[in-house]
Protein backbone atom coordinates (compact mmCIF):
# COMPACT_ATOMS: atom_id res chain seq x y z
CA UNK A 1 0.00 0.00 0.00
CA UNK A 2 1.22 3.47 -0.59
CA UNK A 3 2.53 5.58 1.68
CA UNK A 4 0.06 8.62 0.65
CA UNK A 5 -3.29 6.31 0.85
CA UNK A 6 -1.93 4.79 4.78
CA UNK A 7 -1.64 8.41 5.66
CA UNK A 8 -4.79 9.67 4.57
CA UNK A 9 -6.71 6.70 5.91
CA UNK A 10 -5.11 7.29 9.61
CA UNK A 11 -5.63 10.97 9.68
CA UNK A 12 -9.46 9.90 8.65
CA UNK A 13 -9.45 7.40 11.52
CA UNK A 14 -7.27 9.33 13.78
CA UNK A 15 -8.88 11.06 17.15
CA UNK A 16 -8.28 14.77 16.37
CA UNK A 17 -7.61 17.25 18.41
CA UNK A 18 -10.22 19.76 17.75
CA UNK A 19 -13.14 17.44 17.43
CA UNK A 20 -15.31 20.12 15.24
CA UNK A 21 -13.28 19.23 12.38
CA UNK A 22 -14.36 15.43 12.64
CA UNK A 23 -17.92 16.63 12.87
CA UNK A 24 -17.70 18.41 9.91
CA UNK A 25 -15.86 15.37 7.79
CA UNK A 26 -18.85 13.20 9.05
CA UNK A 27 -21.29 16.43 7.66
CA UNK A 28 -19.59 16.04 4.56
CA UNK A 29 -19.95 12.36 4.27
CA UNK A 30 -23.34 12.74 5.10
CA UNK A 31 -24.12 15.08 2.59
CA UNK A 32 -22.81 13.16 -0.26
CA UNK A 33 -24.83 10.12 0.49
CA UNK A 34 -28.09 12.35 1.05
CA UNK A 35 -27.44 13.35 -2.57
CA UNK A 36 -26.19 10.22 -4.35
CA UNK A 37 -29.79 8.95 -2.86
CA UNK A 38 -31.69 11.43 -3.69
CA UNK A 39 -30.29 11.71 -7.25
CA UNK A 40 -30.75 7.90 -7.64
CA UNK A 41 -33.91 8.09 -6.48
CA UNK A 42 -35.42 10.83 -8.66
CA UNK A 43 -33.96 9.69 -12.01
CA UNK A 44 -35.41 5.85 -10.74
CA UNK A 45 -38.83 7.65 -10.85
CA UNK A 46 -38.50 9.65 -13.73
CA UNK A 47 -37.02 6.51 -15.53
CA UNK A 48 -40.01 4.51 -14.40
CA UNK A 49 -42.62 7.17 -15.21
CA UNK A 50 -41.62 7.83 -18.54
CA UNK A 51 -41.35 3.68 -18.98
CA UNK A 52 -44.85 3.07 -17.49
CA UNK A 53 -46.49 5.91 -19.32
CA UNK A 54 -45.12 4.99 -22.43
CA UNK A 55 -46.02 1.05 -22.30
CA UNK A 56 -49.44 2.35 -21.42
CA UNK A 57 -49.75 4.67 -24.13
CA UNK A 58 -48.15 2.30 -26.61
CA UNK A 59 -50.23 -0.93 -25.52
CA UNK A 60 -53.56 1.21 -26.23
CA UNK A 61 -52.82 3.28 -29.12
CA UNK A 62 -49.62 1.37 -30.51
CA UNK A 63 -46.46 2.22 -32.09
CA UNK A 64 -47.76 3.95 -35.69
CA UNK A 65 -51.17 5.60 -36.63
CA UNK A 66 -52.03 6.37 -40.29
CA UNK A 67 -54.41 8.66 -41.03
CA UNK A 68 -55.68 11.40 -43.52
CA UNK A 69 -54.78 15.14 -42.95
CA UNK A 70 -57.74 17.36 -41.45
CA UNK A 71 -58.94 14.06 -40.02
CA UNK A 72 -60.79 13.04 -42.70
CA UNK A 73 -62.35 9.55 -43.48
CA UNK A 74 -60.35 6.46 -45.28
CA UNK A 75 -62.61 5.16 -47.90
CA UNK A 76 -60.15 2.91 -49.16
CA UNK A 77 -58.28 1.71 -45.72
CA UNK A 78 -58.35 -2.53 -46.89
CA UNK A 79 -56.00 -1.54 -49.84
CA UNK A 80 -54.08 1.12 -47.82
CA UNK A 81 -53.25 -1.57 -45.40
CA UNK A 82 -52.34 -4.35 -48.15
CA UNK A 83 -50.01 -1.53 -48.81
CA UNK A 84 -48.13 -0.81 -46.17
CA UNK A 85 -48.08 -4.36 -44.39
CA UNK A 86 -45.26 -5.80 -46.46
CA UNK A 87 -43.02 -3.72 -44.63
CA UNK A 88 -40.71 -6.13 -42.47
CA UNK A 89 -40.93 -4.27 -39.70
CA UNK A 90 -44.48 -4.11 -39.34
CA UNK A 91 -46.07 -6.72 -37.08
CA UNK A 92 -49.75 -6.06 -37.19
CA UNK A 93 -52.19 -3.56 -38.28
CA UNK A 94 -56.11 -2.70 -37.53
CA UNK A 95 -58.57 -0.36 -38.35
CA UNK A 96 -60.18 1.77 -35.73
CA UNK A 97 -62.93 4.71 -35.59
CA UNK A 98 -62.05 7.58 -32.55
CA UNK A 99 -65.01 10.76 -32.76
CA UNK A 100 -66.85 12.63 -29.96
CA UNK A 101 -69.92 11.54 -28.60
CA UNK A 102 -72.77 11.91 -25.83
CA UNK A 103 -73.56 8.85 -23.45
CA UNK A 104 -76.48 8.58 -21.58
CA UNK A 105 -77.42 6.24 -18.79
CA UNK A 106 -80.02 5.57 -16.44
CA UNK A 107 -79.13 8.23 -14.25
CA UNK A 108 -76.59 10.47 -15.93
CA UNK A 109 -75.13 11.61 -19.09
CA UNK A 110 -71.57 13.15 -19.81
CA UNK A 111 -69.72 13.93 -23.15
CA UNK A 112 -67.14 10.96 -23.83
CA UNK A 113 -64.60 9.81 -26.53
CA UNK A 114 -65.44 6.75 -28.90
CA UNK A 115 -63.24 4.48 -30.28
CA UNK A 116 -64.41 2.08 -32.72
CA UNK A 117 -62.63 -0.78 -32.89
CA UNK A 118 -62.08 -4.22 -34.76
CA UNK A 119 -61.43 -6.78 -31.55
CA UNK A 120 -60.06 -9.29 -33.66
CA UNK A 121 -57.18 -7.39 -35.21
CA UNK A 122 -56.85 -4.61 -32.17
CA UNK A 123 -55.87 -7.57 -29.53
CA UNK A 124 -52.83 -8.28 -32.06
CA UNK A 125 -51.69 -4.43 -31.82
CA UNK A 126 -52.71 -3.51 -28.69
CA UNK A 127 -53.38 -4.98 -25.33
CA UNK A 128 -56.30 -3.43 -24.56
CA UNK A 129 -58.52 -6.39 -24.23
CA UNK A 130 -55.82 -7.45 -21.13
CA UNK A 131 -57.80 -4.71 -19.13
CA UNK A 132 -60.94 -5.97 -18.65
CA UNK A 133 -61.75 -5.96 -14.76
CA UNK A 134 -65.49 -7.16 -15.45
CA UNK A 135 -67.55 -8.63 -18.50
CA UNK A 136 -66.17 -9.39 -21.48
CA UNK A 137 -65.00 -7.65 -24.86
CA UNK A 138 -68.34 -8.34 -26.51
CA UNK A 139 -68.81 -5.43 -28.74
CA UNK A 140 -70.85 -7.28 -31.73
CA UNK A 141 -74.39 -6.78 -32.82
CA UNK A 142 -77.24 -8.41 -29.86
CA UNK A 143 -79.78 -10.67 -30.09
CA UNK A 144 -82.07 -7.74 -28.50
CA UNK A 145 -82.86 -5.42 -32.00
CA UNK A 146 -83.86 -2.79 -29.77
CA UNK A 147 -80.21 -2.63 -28.14
CA UNK A 148 -78.47 -2.90 -31.52
CA UNK A 149 -74.38 -3.54 -30.01
CA UNK A 150 -72.27 -4.22 -27.32
CA UNK A 151 -69.99 -1.36 -25.69
CA UNK A 152 -67.08 -1.78 -23.26
CA UNK A 153 -66.47 1.41 -20.76
CA UNK A 154 -63.40 2.39 -18.81
CA UNK A 155 -64.44 1.87 -15.00
CA UNK A 156 -64.53 5.51 -13.88
CA UNK A 157 -66.94 6.19 -16.96
CA UNK A 158 -68.87 3.66 -15.51
CA UNK A 159 -68.56 5.40 -12.12
CA UNK A 160 -69.96 8.12 -13.00
CA UNK A 161 -72.50 7.35 -15.49
CA UNK A 162 -73.94 4.58 -12.77
CA UNK A 163 -73.67 1.47 -14.93
CA UNK A 164 -72.90 -2.27 -14.80
CA UNK A 165 -72.64 -4.94 -16.60
CA UNK A 166 -75.76 -5.44 -18.75
CA UNK A 167 -77.04 -2.22 -17.94
CA UNK A 168 -78.76 -0.15 -21.10
CA UNK A 169 -77.03 3.47 -22.48
CA UNK A 170 -77.65 5.89 -25.46
CA UNK A 171 -74.71 7.13 -27.24
CA UNK A 172 -75.12 10.48 -29.38
CA UNK A 173 -73.28 11.78 -31.84
CA UNK A 174 -73.12 15.51 -34.06
CA UNK A 175 -71.62 13.90 -37.01
CA UNK A 176 -73.87 15.08 -39.89
CA UNK A 177 -75.65 17.38 -38.34
CA UNK A 178 -76.33 20.36 -40.19
CA UNK A 179 -79.03 21.95 -38.70
CA UNK A 180 -80.45 22.77 -35.65
CA UNK A 181 -83.89 21.00 -36.82
CA UNK A 182 -82.37 17.72 -37.19
CA UNK A 183 -81.94 15.17 -35.27
CA UNK A 184 -78.47 13.46 -34.00
CA UNK A 185 -77.67 10.22 -34.68
CA UNK A 186 -78.62 7.50 -31.43
CA UNK A 187 -77.58 4.25 -30.87
CA UNK A 188 -78.76 1.83 -27.96
CA UNK A 189 -75.59 -0.29 -26.09
CA UNK A 190 -75.25 -2.89 -23.33
CA UNK A 191 -72.74 -2.41 -21.74
CA UNK A 192 -70.40 -5.68 -21.87
CA UNK A 193 -67.80 -5.08 -20.25
CA UNK A 194 -65.70 -2.84 -18.11
CA UNK A 195 -61.99 -2.11 -18.15
CA UNK A 196 -59.28 -0.15 -16.04
CA UNK A 197 -55.96 0.43 -18.29
CA UNK A 198 -54.37 2.88 -15.35
CA UNK A 199 -54.45 5.97 -17.33
CA UNK A 200 -57.38 8.21 -15.49
CA UNK A 201 -57.80 9.84 -18.68
CA UNK A 202 -58.80 7.10 -20.54
CA UNK A 203 -60.53 4.94 -17.80
CA UNK A 204 -62.94 8.01 -17.25
CA UNK A 205 -63.68 9.27 -20.87
CA UNK A 206 -62.82 6.37 -23.50
CA UNK A 207 -65.71 4.22 -24.64
CA UNK A 208 -64.86 1.21 -27.15
CA UNK A 209 -67.31 -0.28 -29.66
CA UNK A 210 -67.33 -2.23 -33.15
CA UNK A 211 -66.46 -0.59 -36.08
CA UNK A 212 -69.83 -1.04 -37.86
CA UNK A 213 -71.95 0.47 -34.66
CA UNK A 214 -69.19 3.59 -34.84
CA UNK A 215 -69.45 3.97 -38.73
CA UNK A 216 -72.77 4.11 -38.25
CA UNK A 217 -72.96 6.84 -35.08
CA UNK A 218 -70.43 9.12 -36.57
CA UNK A 219 -72.06 8.82 -40.46
CA UNK A 220 -68.91 7.14 -41.71
CA UNK A 221 -69.80 4.29 -44.13
CA UNK A 222 -67.36 2.01 -45.24
CA UNK A 223 -65.01 4.73 -43.56
CA UNK A 224 -62.25 4.58 -40.63
CA UNK A 225 -60.53 7.52 -39.12
CA UNK A 226 -56.72 6.03 -39.72
CA UNK A 227 -54.82 2.51 -38.73
CA UNK A 228 -53.05 1.37 -35.98
CA UNK A 229 -49.49 -0.32 -36.26
CA UNK A 230 -47.55 -2.68 -34.22
CA UNK A 231 -43.61 -2.86 -34.93
CA UNK A 232 -41.09 -5.25 -33.91
CA UNK A 233 -39.25 -2.02 -31.98
CA UNK A 234 -40.93 0.92 -30.36
CA UNK A 235 -38.09 2.70 -30.76
CA UNK A 236 -37.61 2.70 -34.38
CA UNK A 237 -41.24 3.86 -34.85
CA UNK A 238 -39.91 7.17 -36.25
CA UNK A 239 -38.05 5.46 -38.97
CA UNK A 240 -40.93 3.23 -39.68
CA UNK A 241 -43.57 5.94 -39.47
CA UNK A 242 -41.26 8.10 -42.10
CA UNK A 243 -40.63 5.15 -44.11
CA UNK A 244 -44.97 4.53 -44.78
CA UNK A 245 -45.61 8.66 -44.92
CA UNK A 246 -43.06 8.64 -48.22
CA UNK A 247 -44.97 4.79 -49.16
CA UNK A 248 -48.39 6.47 -49.20
CA UNK A 249 -47.57 10.03 -49.86
CA UNK A 250 -50.31 13.09 -49.46
CA UNK A 251 -52.99 13.12 -47.86
CA UNK A 252 -51.84 10.56 -45.87
CA UNK A 253 -50.06 11.01 -42.78
CA UNK A 254 -47.85 8.47 -40.33
CA UNK A 255 -47.28 9.41 -36.66
CA UNK A 256 -45.08 7.83 -34.43
CA UNK A 257 -46.50 7.38 -30.53
CA UNK A 258 -43.24 9.51 -29.88
CA UNK A 259 -44.77 12.34 -31.89
CA UNK A 260 -48.33 12.00 -30.77
CA UNK A 261 -47.24 12.49 -26.92
CA UNK A 262 -44.20 14.92 -27.85
CA UNK A 263 -45.20 17.40 -24.71
CA UNK A 264 -45.38 14.82 -22.67
CA UNK A 265 -42.62 13.07 -22.94
CA UNK A 266 -40.72 16.42 -23.51
CA UNK A 267 -41.96 17.71 -19.97
CA UNK A 268 -40.52 14.40 -18.42
CA UNK A 269 -36.78 15.02 -19.92
CA UNK A 270 -37.25 18.22 -18.87
CA UNK A 271 -38.37 17.43 -15.46
CA UNK A 272 -35.60 14.54 -15.15
CA UNK A 273 -32.85 16.81 -15.72
CA UNK A 274 -33.53 19.86 -13.78
CA UNK A 275 -34.43 17.31 -10.94
CA UNK A 276 -30.75 15.65 -11.12
CA UNK A 277 -29.17 19.71 -11.25
CA UNK A 278 -30.91 21.06 -8.53
CA UNK A 279 -30.04 18.05 -6.63
CA UNK A 280 -26.78 17.90 -7.61
CA UNK A 281 -25.91 21.01 -5.32
CA UNK A 282 -26.64 19.01 -2.54
CA UNK A 283 -23.61 16.97 -3.51
CA UNK A 284 -22.12 20.40 -4.09
CA UNK A 285 -22.80 22.08 -1.00
CA UNK A 286 -20.59 18.63 0.80
CA UNK A 287 -17.76 19.47 -1.63
CA UNK A 288 -17.86 22.67 -0.05
CA UNK A 289 -17.58 20.55 3.21
CA UNK A 290 -14.41 18.66 1.79
CA UNK A 291 -12.93 21.62 1.27
CA UNK A 292 -13.71 23.07 4.35
CA UNK A 293 -12.24 19.78 6.14
CA UNK A 294 -9.34 19.41 4.23
CA UNK A 295 -8.16 22.84 4.97
CA UNK A 296 -8.37 22.88 9.34
CA UNK A 297 -6.78 19.45 8.40
CA UNK A 298 -4.05 21.19 6.89
CA UNK A 299 -3.60 22.94 9.94
CA UNK A 300 -4.05 20.91 12.46
CA UNK A 301 -0.92 18.46 10.40
CA UNK A 302 0.68 21.47 9.96
CA UNK A 303 3.71 19.94 12.76
CA UNK A 304 3.19 16.52 10.60
CA UNK A 305 3.82 17.98 7.06
CA UNK A 306 7.25 19.57 7.80
CA UNK A 307 8.55 16.67 9.42
CA UNK A 308 7.27 14.18 6.48
CA UNK A 309 9.38 17.31 3.77
CA UNK A 310 12.20 17.06 6.11
CA UNK A 311 12.15 13.22 5.69
CA UNK A 312 12.04 13.33 2.13
CA UNK A 313 8.51 13.61 1.20
CA UNK A 314 7.72 15.73 -2.27
CA UNK A 315 5.16 18.49 -2.64
CA UNK A 316 3.84 15.76 -4.50
CA UNK A 317 3.26 13.52 -1.78
CA UNK A 318 1.55 15.78 0.55
CA UNK A 319 -0.87 16.88 -2.05
CA UNK A 320 -1.69 13.42 -3.05
CA UNK A 321 -2.25 12.66 0.18
CA UNK A 322 -4.52 15.40 1.21
CA UNK A 323 -6.34 14.57 -2.54
CA UNK A 324 -7.11 10.84 -1.41
CA UNK A 325 -8.16 12.11 2.13
CA UNK A 326 -10.73 13.74 0.34
CA UNK A 327 -11.71 11.34 -2.75
CA UNK A 328 -12.20 8.59 0.22
CA UNK A 329 -14.76 11.09 1.86
CA UNK A 330 -16.28 11.31 -1.37
CA UNK A 331 -15.71 7.42 -2.51
CA UNK A 332 -17.23 6.03 0.67
CA UNK A 333 -20.16 8.66 0.30
CA UNK A 334 -20.55 7.68 -2.69
CA UNK A 335 -21.15 4.18 -2.01
CA UNK A 336 -23.22 4.47 0.91
CA UNK A 337 -25.56 6.98 -1.01
CA UNK A 338 -25.82 3.80 -3.89
CA UNK A 339 -26.80 1.89 -1.07
CA UNK A 340 -29.13 3.35 0.40
CA UNK A 341 -30.62 5.04 -3.23
CA UNK A 342 -31.10 1.07 -4.37
CA UNK A 343 -32.31 -0.27 -0.97
CA UNK A 344 -34.90 2.59 -1.44
CA UNK A 345 -35.91 1.60 -4.66
CA UNK A 346 -36.19 -1.83 -4.49
CA UNK A 347 -38.49 -1.54 -1.50
CA UNK A 348 -40.97 0.96 -3.41
CA UNK A 349 -40.80 -1.46 -6.44
CA UNK A 350 -41.56 -4.41 -4.15
CA UNK A 351 -43.93 -2.96 -1.59
CA UNK A 352 -45.16 0.50 -3.39
CA UNK A 353 -45.44 1.99 -0.30
CA UNK A 354 -46.17 5.60 -2.30
CA UNK A 355 -49.36 6.12 -4.00
CA UNK A 356 -50.74 8.65 -6.39
CA UNK A 357 -54.25 9.75 -6.81
CA UNK A 358 -55.59 8.33 -9.94
CA UNK A 359 -57.70 11.56 -10.78
CA UNK A 360 -54.47 14.07 -10.69
CA UNK A 361 -51.85 11.77 -11.81
CA UNK A 362 -51.84 9.13 -14.77
CA UNK A 363 -50.89 6.45 -12.94
CA UNK A 364 -52.03 5.41 -9.25
CA UNK A 365 -48.42 4.69 -7.52
CA UNK A 366 -45.10 5.59 -7.67
CA UNK A 367 -43.05 4.08 -10.94
CA UNK A 368 -39.73 3.17 -10.33
CA UNK A 369 -36.89 1.75 -12.99
CA UNK A 370 -33.20 1.80 -11.69
CA UNK A 371 -30.94 1.91 -14.72
CA UNK A 372 -27.25 1.07 -14.27
CA UNK A 373 -26.39 3.91 -16.43
CA UNK A 374 -27.53 6.30 -14.59
CA UNK A 375 -25.94 4.83 -11.16
CA UNK A 376 -22.87 5.77 -12.86
CA UNK A 377 -23.46 8.51 -14.03
CA UNK A 378 -24.22 9.87 -10.57
CA UNK A 379 -21.09 8.12 -8.93
CA UNK A 380 -18.53 9.88 -11.06
CA UNK A 381 -20.42 13.44 -10.86
CA UNK A 382 -20.27 12.85 -6.94
CA UNK A 383 -16.35 11.53 -6.90
CA UNK A 384 -15.58 14.28 -9.42
CA UNK A 385 -16.79 17.09 -7.19
CA UNK A 386 -15.04 15.46 -4.32
CA UNK A 387 -12.47 15.62 -6.24
CA UNK A 388 -12.58 18.77 -7.15
CA UNK A 389 -12.99 20.20 -4.11
CA UNK A 390 -9.22 18.43 -3.01
CA UNK A 391 -7.14 20.42 -5.13
CA UNK A 392 -7.18 23.64 -3.60
CA UNK A 393 -6.48 22.51 -0.09
CA UNK A 394 -4.18 20.15 -1.44
CA UNK A 395 -2.31 22.72 -3.05
CA UNK A 396 -2.05 25.03 0.31
CA UNK A 397 -1.44 21.93 2.38
CA UNK A 398 2.00 20.75 -0.50
CA UNK A 399 3.19 24.59 -0.65
CA UNK A 400 4.02 24.97 3.29
CA UNK A 401 7.87 25.57 3.76
CA UNK A 402 8.83 22.72 6.15
CA UNK A 403 11.24 24.64 8.13
CA UNK A 404 9.02 27.44 9.30
CA UNK A 405 5.80 24.68 9.25
CA UNK A 406 8.05 22.68 12.47
CA UNK A 407 9.24 25.94 13.57
CA UNK A 408 6.03 27.60 14.65
CA UNK A 409 4.78 24.62 16.36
Amino acid sequence: MPFELQIAIRYLRSKRKNRFISLITYISITGVVIGVAALIIILSVMNGFESDVRARFINLDGHVTVRRYHYEGITTFGAVMNQIKGSKEIVSLTPYIHDKGYIISAEEATGVLIRGIDIGSAAAVTDINTNLISGRFDLGKLEDERLAYGIVLGNELAKKLRVQIDDEVKVASLAGVTSITQMPQMLRFKVKGILKTGLFEIDENFAFVSIESAQKLFNMPGQVSGIKIKIKNYQQAEVVAEDIENKLGYPFRAISWKTSNQNLYAWIQIQKWAGFIMLSLIVLVAAFNIISTLIMVSMEKTRDIGILKSMGATSKNIRTIFTIEGLVVGVFGTVIGCLIGYLLCWAQMKYKFFALPGDVYIISWLPILMKGSDFLLIAVTAVMLAFLATLYPAHKSASLDPVTAIRYE
